[in-house]
């Protein structure tokens, strides 16, 4: 009972789901000694649902990925895997006996009845109704305890992502290109990928809401950006991440891929937002600038350059998706300078 409790404790010091998932791990281990465990991050997707195995134990040792930037190596359709795709379905617990008597044994950790976690366990037969009840108790604290991290990172009008987690989210990924950059890894981790491929960072913002909020009221202008988030959520990849950073602006970072493939995703969400009818509202358009993420960037840096493609186009008839480095190649606009050995602070 004292070991169940201290690893509870040490659950609930962290405020990061990577270091939750790797706290969960090592309860996981020492309490219940499993042949095998993996930690997958589910993601319902607008096509398919997908998995992402960020945490776990195996053949190889433990391992651990950062949560929030699902590596498509590690990731998989969920169909793939019938027992963890039943367990989807079932939103239970799922159990299946090995070749060897083991049991293969699903947890999920549900919210708005889609699994967010799945918690995949390999026993021995002899693990006990005893441990499997303690087993589902320690598996509930952390579903709670995901949760709790959940309402904290998220905007609580729209759902997405908040201002403060992207801050977070942004400052890992630059760290993350930097690092690759200076250890000549960025050739190696883009080895299935085309050349040019890079992160992108969005900066959505609606047409004319002002005029939303003065013509209709703050509640139907509330009403807008819930109905908008939900629009971006059907609009891109599960890997995507999606954040509202204040008012009417919205951001978006892209997944490696070429600036074709960029903006044909981003126009594909601008089109969807003009042809979906917002309540009292009727249409709304948005604006959309975008700018790759460089090794050598600050958070300010590549900000700045996709807010002066969105200024283009709000300059130039609004309802439009304009590139940054397209804009500079074309003489739209000047290359903005970096201000290196400066530090600002958002």
């Amino acid at each position: 009972m004292l070991e169940l409790i201290s690893h509870i404790v040490q659950i609930s010091s962290r405020r990061d789901r990577t270091e939750i998932n790797e706290a969960m791990v090592d309860s996981l281990l020492d309490l219940f000694h499993p042949q095998r465990v993996t930690i997958y991050r589910s993601y319902a997707g607008s096509k398919k649902a997908m998995v992402f195995a960020c945490a776990g134990f195996g053949s190889n040792g433990r391992f651990l990925r950062n949560a929030y930037l699902p590596e498509h190596l590690y990731c998989q359709p969920i169909e793939r895997d019938p027992l963890l795709n039943r367990c989807r379905k079932e939103l239970s617990a799922v159990l299946d006996v090995l070749d060897d008597g083991s049991h293969r044994v699903i947890f999920p950790v549900i919210r708005l009845n889609e699994p967010v976690y799945l918690i995949d366990l390999w026993l021995s037969e002899e693990f006990s109704a005893d441990q499997r009840v303690t087993l589902m108790g320690l598996i509930d604290y952390f579903g709670n305890h995901i949760a709790l991290l959940d309402y904290g990172e998220a905007d609580t009008l729209t759902g997405l992502a908040s201002r403060k987690t992207f801050d977070k989210h942004l400052f890992e990924l630059l760290g993350k290109a930097a690092s690759d950059n200076r250890s000549g890894n960025a050739k190696e981790s883009r080895r299935s990928q085309k050349a040019d491929a890079n992160h992108w960072l969005a900066v959505c913002d609606i047409d004319k809401f002002k005029l939303v909020n003065d013509n209709f009221g703050h509640l139907i202008g509330d009403e807008v950006l819930i109905m908008l988030a939900q629009v971006m959520n059907q609009s891109f990849r599960f890997d995507d991440q999606l954040f509202r950073f204040g008012g009417e602006e919205f951001i978006v970072l892209l997944q490696p891929t070429d600036e074709k493939f960029a903006l044909a995703a981003l126009e594909r969400f601008r089109s969807n937002v003009e042809k979906q009818l917002f309540s009292r509202v009727g249409h709304v358009t948005i604006s959309i600038g975008f700018s790759a993420l460089l090794p050598s960037d600050t958070p300010t840096d590549v900000i700045d350059r996709a807010d002066e493609a969105l200024y283009y186009a709000k300059r130039h008839g609004r309802n439009r998706v304009n590139c940054y480095e397209k804009l500079v190649a074309d003489g739209e606009v000047a290359a903005k300078e970096i201000a290196k050995g400066e530090v600002e602070l958002f």
